[in-house]
């Protein structure tokens, strides 16, 4: 990043406040001097040098450090939890991959200011991103370069330095009776959470949402589809979004980035899925990795295992492997509740039926009553040689799908999808619970 392209922000974003003042200025002087005499003329023109000298570039950054302290940088912000709400908001920026979205998992959280509204103008210089650099991030490196070129002297400098780095310093944290807190039993006493919302991670998530929403590579996906036309970019659709408001008229009382987005908060569903039960036996289908109930359930995860594996390409490691089990779990999820779903008591001996097209094993698998009314029936499932069958099928159906995104797969994968452990532990508890209910 060049010095000179974020020293030349910090003259601009001053130089813009000052003109804009100035014409605020110069509307309300044209009212009062509507037939006014000299004298107040005199007046009007020594208020405007008094304001244009408050906003030279070494005036305004002095005021704006003695200001600075009126604020703080911060990640979680209080006010989210009550808008009357005292306690400390804190800045913190830990990067870790547990698999869970919060705060930690952002490459590079964007910092929220809370505090007096009327310096916020100081938190958007401190924030504003030049190259992909900014004096926030100046001051947390250490990096004076910036401000020295504007600064008058060494003490000017100093004066700058220490009042802009007061928006950083964390001050003692403190409580407060509507900061909502959660009392954890520790040993014989308690341990007190303060529970804090992620301003943070709601602007990133926010920006995620609005650039799926209505960028233009978004707009022009939606009209192909409207068009009934082919567009390379995938539609990204969030169903059963929900609004939470802060702030009410004045979101800005909460935090800088609160009132950028105009103190909306949109909320994912986290309602359970719901699931479709089949109303009749699949008798026309050749495979239950057909077209069917686990094809249609099974498409977005699988998207995803797929967009990761060509994202990653040959480059493994633990975060990746982890990611990739992760995906196939919930797939073989999946197919165990489908399975679940087609074993019913009730539908005992459909795989009897002249129209049933189903493999001998899957029908082994998936019409376990029939057992009770057929002995062969019962030998053959109590060879479990079916189980294996079962296992290579869904090996199968795995790599001929990755295949088809242009993925090399082969043997090796196949092997591993076979012997994945959830897979053999969820065809174990199955059967586990089929053969105690038939002994009870």
């Amino acid at each position: 990043m060049s010095q000179k392209g974020l020293t030349g922000f910090v003259v601009e974003y001053i130089a813009k406040r000052r003109q804009t003042r100035l014409d605020t200025f110069d509307k309300d002087a044209a009212k009062r001097l509507n037939g006014a005499d000299a004298t107040l003329e005199s007046q009007v023109l020594q208020e405007r040098r008094e304001l244009e000298q408050r906003y030279e570039t070494q005036a305004w950054l002095t005021d704006a450090a003695s200001r600075a302290g009126q604020i703080s940088l911060v990640t979680h912000a209080a006010k989210f939890t009550h808008g009357d709400a005292k306690s400390s908001s804190i800045f913190t920026q830990t990067e870790t991959q547990d698999g869970y979205l919060s705060t930690s998992t952002l490459a590079k959280p964007v910092a929220d200011a809370v505090g007096n509204a009327a310096a916020l103008d100081v938190a958007r210089l401190l924030q504003t991103e030049v190259d992909g650099d900014s004096l926030l991030a100046c001051l947390k490196r250490g990096d004076d370069s910036v401000l020295k070129s504007l600064a008058e002297s060494d003490a000017q400098l100093a004066l700058w330095i220490d009042g802009f780095s007061r928006a950083l310093t964390t001050k003692q944290p403190t409580s407060h009776k509507l900061a909502k807190q959660v009392y954890v039993p520790v040993g014989e006493g308690y341990h007190l959470l303060n529970p804090l919302f992620s301003s943070s991670l709601a602007q990133a998530m926010h920006q995620r949402m609005v650039a799926l929403r209505f960028s233009e590579e978004s707009k022009a996906a939606w009209q192909a589809r409207r068009d009934k036309k082919w567009h390379p970019q995938p539609l990204v659709v969030f169903p059963n979004t929900a609004v939470m408001n802060f702030g009410g008229t004045k979101p800005q009382n909460i935090s800088a980035l609160n009132s950028s987005r105009g103190g909306r908060v949109w909320l994912l569903s986290s309602a359970a899925p719901q699931w479709e039960v089949q109303d009749k036996p699949p008798l026309g289908s050749k495979t239950i990795f057909g077209q069917g109930p686990f094809e249609r359930h099974t498409r977005q995860i699988r998207r995803r295992l797929t967009d990761l594996l060509i994202k990653t390409g040959d480059y493994n490691n633990v975060v990746i492997r982890r990611q990739r089990d992760s995906y196939m779990d919930e797939i073989i999820d999946i197919l165990f509740n489908v399975a679940a779903d087609i074993q019913r008591r009730d539908w005992a001996g459909w795989t009897q039926n002249e129209k049933c097209q189903l493999k001998t094993h899957q029908k082994l698998w998936l019409d376990p009553w029939r057992a009770e009314t057929d002995a062969s029936f019962l030998n053959e499932r109590d060879k479990d040689e079916w189980q294996e069958a079962v296992a290579d099928d869904f090996a199968l159906w795995l790599n001929s799908y990755l295949r088809r995104a242009e993925l090399k797969v082969g043997q090796t994968e196949r092997r591993e999808w076979q012997t994945k452990p959830l897979f053999r532990r969820r065809l174990r508890e199955m059967e586990q619970a089929i053969r105690s209910y038939h002994n009870a």
